[in-house]
């Protein structure tokens, strides 16, 4: 299989986890589009939410609670949690992964007229 996040999982990539359990990583992105931006993987090769099955719901359940973890050890006050769906939806590597981003400036949320 030629899945970044599938190499990364076996270490055939040095990456530096964040977070580490039996069904989930976290890592910095390595072209982060926040302050703080981490992308929390399944170790199961999920290509995408279209996806899932109906086994996949507790694997969803722990990765938004990895996610919340992540943000708890770093003090993020918010953040966003985002998945992109399909090449429509800006997924870019085909394994289901979900974005957290944050370390925004109070001013910076702020919307623009």
């Amino acid at each position: 299989m030629d899945c970044i996040f599938c190499k990364i999982i076996n270490k055939e990539i040095p990456t530096d986890f964040i977070y580490e359990d039996e069904s989930v990583l976290v890592f910095a992105d390595i072209k982060p589009a926040a302050p703080v931006h981490y992308i929390v993987i399944p170790r199961e090769h999920i290509q995408s939410i279209i996806h899932l099955q109906d086994n996949h719901h507790e694997i969803i359940s722990k990765l938004i609670f990895a996610a919340k973890t992540v943000a708890e050890k770093f003090k993020l006050k918010g953040y966003k949690l985002v998945f992109n769906v399909g090449r429509e939806g800006g997924q870019i590597i085909d394994h289901l992964h979900l974005h957290l981003l944050g370390g925004w400036k109070k001013e910076e949320t702020r919307r623009r007229p």
